[in-house]
């Protein structure tokens, strides 16, 4: 599945109304579940089953950057493990849409706690886009925004 396709799908699936719209409760939790798992994962420091939950082909948005799936591996993923580890992120609200093999999962959340001797209380959106495999759903997008 190209990005022109996938991104044509997720704007369908976030703008379109979902009303006759038919979708697997089973899915939506399946989704969920994969998101849950990369966070949990970050936070407990096991890099090994974030990675799991990212497919080959992922791209990683934040703070203007673009990275690829080894790029977070070798660089980015160590810090985003310390951080999750030191503070306490809570989810305020969250969505997910299912369209077929493709899913958006939208969130917002707060972030406080201490982070190297920095207070931390921040807000933030975030933006993943999953693609069913073989292997279950895998994370193909992850865009991270915060204030």
């Amino acid at each position: 599945m190209s990005i022109k396709h996938i991104l044509l799908v997720c704007s369908a699936a976030v703008l379109l109304p979902t009303a006759g719209v038919a979708q697997n409760p089973s899915d939506e939790e399946a989704v969920g579940e994969t998101v849950e798992a990369f966070h949990l994962a970050l936070s407990s420091g096991d890099g090994s089953t974030a990675l799991d939950q990212l497919g080959t082909e992922v791209r990683i948005f934040e703070s203007g950057h673009a990275e690829t799936r080894e790029e977070y591996a070798s660089g980015h993923l160590r810090g985003d493990m310390a951080f999750a580890a030191a503070v306490e992120r809570t989810t305020t609200w969250s969505q997910v849409e299912v369209v077929g093999d493709v899913a958006v999962y939208l969130s917002q959340y707060e972030t406080k706690g201490t982070f190297r001797d920095r207070e931390i209380d921040s807000r933030g959106t975030e933006t993943m886009v999953l693609v069913r495999s073989a292997d279950g759903w895998k994370i193909r997008h992850i865009h991270w925004s915060s204030r």
